[in-house]
């Protein structure tokens, strides 16, 4: 019988989980924390809600704006070291032969392979040059569409975010009632939004849901509490 076919399953979006994580926690504990706060200081949820859908219009962009320049600031720096990888196989071409050697021997390489390999290497200077940017300095290419796209990801999970814990003074009219369901829908997400993240990324679904409350139930105790103090 043929051998069973050896299939890898490997989690790869780690850039666009990250970018939602940022967004969604941002977005589930801010308007939480300045929903609550608000709702010890004024009796109507209509201004609760106006507050609250202002924050996460601000917050979003300013998110997503944060999101947008440590993209391009990535870039950037690759592009940077790139370029003066390029100049250094120019002018001291031996020198960056004997650091792809040293690479070499790191992974095991036998002494009389390593030669061969380094001027197979070194034959292409595109390759060379992508050689030494993921070997010696650990950077990978980033993708040029990385910037706009973590922009619009953070943003929009923010927004997602903070929809969910305003919802409550959406839909109650009774300020006092809408808080106690806020409360109990957003920590009922963090939880959610944590166990989901965990199937994802190959951690313990429902340790990763519980730390995530924790994380997030303590960030937005400490908003609300801040936000009542000056209420």
């Amino acid at each position: 019988m043929p051998a069973t076919p050896h299939v890898e399953k490997h989690f790869t979006a780690t850039e666009t989980v990250r970018d939602i994580v940022i967004g969604m926690s941002d977005g589930l504990t801010v308007p939480f924390a300045l929903a609550a706060g608000l709702s010890g200081a004024v009796a109507s949820t209509s201004v609760v809600v106006t507050a609250g859908l202002a924050e996460i219009a601000a917050g979003s962009i300013a998110m997503g704006l944060g999101g947008y320049l440590a993209a391009q600031t990535d870039r950037e720096h690759y592009e940077s070291e790139r370029t003066r990888e390029e100049q250094e196989t120019l002018d001291v071409p031996d020198a960056e032969e004997d650091e792809v050697a040293t690479i070499l021997r790191g992974y095991g390489l036998a002494e009389e392979h390593v030669t061969p390999v380094v001027k197979a290497i070194s034959a292409d200077r595109n390759r060379w040059v992508d050689f030494m940017m993921r070997f010696e300095l650990g950077l990978e290419k980033p993708d040029p569409a990385r910037a706009r796209t973590s922009a619009l990801t953070i943003a929009l999970a923010y927004i997602a975010g903070g929809l969910i814990p305003l919802m409550p003074y959406i839909l109650i009219a009774n300020i006092s009632t809408a808080l106690l369901v806020s409360v109990a829908v957003t920590l009922l997400a963090l939880f959610v939004f944590g166990f989901v993240k965990g199937h994802f990324t190959g951690l313990n679904p429902l340790r990763s849901g519980g730390q995530t409350v924790l994380i997030g139930g303590l960030a937005a105790a400490a908003a609300f509490a801040i936000a009542r103090a000056i209420s």
